[in-house]
């Protein structure tokens, strides 16, 4: 029908503007036809928006201390800078293509190292995997398992590309939420009031299931996943066959004397984890974007399948720095010189700063045992002014993050994007922050707190 209408368009004209009009209506209608195929993949249905996009923006927009995203604003230890500066300038060999799962030395040495903490003989040709970050990490590993169909049980408040990552490969993601237990009237919330139902968590198994993704320490919560609780989680994927896509990122970056426990060191949880961590989060070097993840050979092979036909290969000198930083630590493990000790202790005093801080002006802050974060509840806020702008059916938290950036210069991240479309509302009420950040940062939060303070009072 279409070629019918343009075929009697271009008769039509032909005589009062000749072939060269008519050769241009053709053209036209040739275009406007083509243009109306759908030029994006189905997969991408519905993921297209991002809301860190927003905030960005607004950060750029405003003169503003910046608390949401994160990174480290400081340098990463000098025996890390030298270690990259070495890879750039030193082997010009490292200026070529390496292995493609991995740069030897530094395969090596993570079997070697992570070996000792699972528990497990680790071969660095079949258990480990160098990847563009822990989020080509995450990413490869959804590709490869997940397929049309299969389920995902997300734990929530979760990072937010678990979600998306998931609806790409075909999956249909199931989430369970951990609740909070209030604490006693005038005492601050911690992290770990942050529960699971065991029964909720077990009804989200179904023969569907394929995958449970863990995240612990926890962002945006903080919240460092106990031994029972894992155990909890364990007990549910080997009762269901199931995998779990463990991140790790933060597991350096305990405090109060918490401890880490990787879910694949348990009995029976080897044979169906993934283990996934980042030299950027490791060693205060976001912008370096070297990930890993381990786990048993029958697994990784998927995923070698999809990095070898995605990626390929990561940056040859990069990982070689990693690798560098990696052998210090080992010669380093558990003494004070070693950056894994240093780095926890000193986040732990930026973190009791900022708690302290955020205090003076009636936001409410949970003490996270884990991470670079911590939420702050703004209930109380939302009592006293529920009517800020922004659209109808915006959750509260999204519109008090953009009111605080405009009118008090600090950037937070609401927490509802950590959550599923659901349950946005139920958890509008808090708002993320970011401590791992410089003294001079944080002196210049308490200045701008100090003012907000003044505004409050009559």
């Amino acid at each position: 029908m279409f070629k019918r209408a343009a075929a009697i368009s271009v008769h039509l004209v032909r005589p009062r503007w000749g072939r060269k009009a008519g050769a241009s209506l053709t053209r036209c209608l040739h275009q406007t036809l083509a243009m109306a195929k759908q030029l994006q993949a189905r997969r991408l249905n519905g993921i297209d928006h991002n809301p860190w996009v927003e905030f960005v923006r607004l950060s750029k927009e405003y003169d503003v201390v910046n608390l949401g995203q994160g990174f480290p604003d400081f340098s990463p230890p000098d025996f890390a800078v030298q270690a990259f500066q070495q890879a750039t300038s030193g082997d010009f060999m490292l200026n070529q293509y390496t292995m493609a799962f991995g740069y030897p030395p530094l395969t090596k040495i993570l079997a070697s190292f992570f070996g000792k903490l699972l528990g497990q003989e680790l071969d660095p040709l079949k258990n480990v995997l160098v990847t563009v970050g822990a989020y080509g990490a995450l990413f490869t590993a959804f590709q490869a398992l997940v397929d049309e169909g299969d389920e995902v049980i997300i734990i929530e408040p979760a990072f937010d590309c678990y979600e998306p990552m998931t609806l790409m490969a075909g999956g249909r993601p199931v989430f369970v939420s951990l609740r909070p237990s209030p604490a006693p009237k005038g005492q601050l919330e911690y992290s770990n009031d942050w529960q699971l139902d065991p029964t909720e968590l077990a009804s989200k198994f179904t023969p569907r299931t394929k995958a449970l993704v863990l995240n612990t320490p926890n962002n945006p919560l903080g919240k460092v996943f106990s031994k029972m609780e894992l155990e909890l989680v364990a007990d549910l994927c080997q009762q269901h066959d199931v995998l779990c896509i463990s991140d790790e990122v933060y597991q350096w970056l305990v405090y109060d004397g918490h401890q880490h426990i990787s879910i694949a060191s348990l009995p029976g949880m080897w044979e169906r984890t993934l283990t996934i961590g980042s030299a950027g989060k490791s060693f205060s070097a976001t912008g370096w974007k070297v990930g890993w993840v381990m786990g048993p050979d029958n697994i990784m092979k998927h995923l070698r399948t999809v990095h070898q036909n995605s990626v390929f290969h990561c940056p040859t000198q990069a990982q070689a720095a990693v690798a560098q930083c990696f052998e210090r630590e080992q010669q380093n493990f558990g003494q004070p010189s070693s950056y894994f000790l240093q780095l926890p202790k000193a986040m732990q005093l930026n973190r009791d700063h900022m708690i302290r801080s955020l205090q003076s002006v009636g936001l409410k802050p949970l003490v996270p045992q884990g991470s670079y974060f911590l939420i702050a509840d703004i209930s109380d806020f939302k009592t006293k002014m529920p009517n800020l702008p922004g659209a109808e059916d915006e959750p509260y938290d999204r519109r008090f993050a953009k009111w605080m950036i405009k009118n008090k210069g600090l950037v937070a991240i609401p927490v509802s994007i950590f959550f599923s479309q659901p349950h946005q509302k139920d958890f509008d009420h808090y708002i993320r922050f970011c401590f791992v950040k410089d003294e001079a940062t944080l002196q210049a939060m308490d200045e701008r707190l100090r003012k907000w303070k003044r505004e409050l009072q009559p």
